[in-house]
């Protein structure tokens, strides 16, 4: 595996965990991290079941770190457009990761730690961590996370968020729809695995495709597009291997090849 400076990629029984490694700053995260934090998901190992995003420490992550804003605030035009472009690409890795995504969150998830999250196919928190979009507070707004926000919460869920700026714990997290569920602490390992344990009964491959289909359907193809889109993919997949052996399991009572 790589070597990183700002995060820590573990695996275990296919399932790889990218570890936000900067405790000490509550894992705010800087171009150096944006940076590794892309090469990671753009490079996964294609035997990963799935991959789980979380924060070492106290936090999930606090944002943008403080020191690289403040030099931020002092560049040209062309530099901020370079370091913004740099957070539109991260989003976008994990956004497209052809693997399922779990983000976990605990601490606080502020600024920009919800695009982190939103970017995600499911995310899950505990009731006492902490959520804002507080881009407002500084006279800035929350511009690159805003499509995986919007996303995830709705237009006028984003607005509620994003304009007043304020403070929300899991359970309102959770309320808008920012992440799927939120549970007592103590209890959001348990989620986590319950979630991979089903992942694991679905076919590698279908999961894959159905992140493929998701993506298109919502954000490419009409309606008309989709119709026949649809009836090809379906066609190509009942064809497939693996939805050959799903199906034959299914009509013979079995478990598939896939399911340990």
């Amino acid at each position: 595996m790589s070597s990183y400076k700002t995060i820590e990629l573990t695996k275990e029984n296919g399932v790889f965990t990218i570890w936000l490694n900067r405790p000490e700053m509550h894992n705010a995260f800087d171009e150096t991290m944006l940076r590794e934090l892309t090469n990671c998901f753009e490079t996964l190992d294609s035997t990963a079941l799935c991959v789980i995003l979380r924060g070492k420490g106290k936090s999930f992550c606090a944002g943008v770190d403080l020191n690289w804003m403040k030099s931020a605030s002092q560049n040209s035009y062309e530099q901020n457009y370079a370091e913004s472009l740099a957070l539109s690409k991260c989003f976008l890795a994990i956004y497209n990761c052809t693997k399922p995504t779990i983000a976990a969150v605990h601490g606080v998830a502020l600024g920009g730690a919800n695009g982190l999250l939103s970017a995600c196919d499911l995310a899950y928190c505990s009731d006492d961590a902490t959520f804002s979009l507080s881009e407002v507070k500084i006279g800035i707004v929350p511009a690159c996370i805003s499509p995986y926000v919007i996303k995830r919460v709705g237009e006028f869920g984003a607005k509620e968020l994003m304009l007043t700026g304020r403070r929300i714990k899991g359970k309102e997290a959770e309320h808008f729809r920012l992440v799927n569920k939120s549970v007592p602490a103590e209890e959001l390992e348990n989620t986590i695995n319950d979630a991979i344990s089903l992942l694991r009964t679905s076919g590698p491959k279908a999961m894959s495709q159905c992140k493929t289909l998701i993506h298109e359907v919502a954000n490419n193809l009409t309606l008309m597009e989709s119709y026949d889109y649809t009836a090809r993919l379906i066609a190509e997949i009942r064809a497939s291997d693996e939805g050959q052996e799903g199906m034959n399991a299914f009509l013979e009572k079995r478990k598939p090849n896939w399911v340990k």
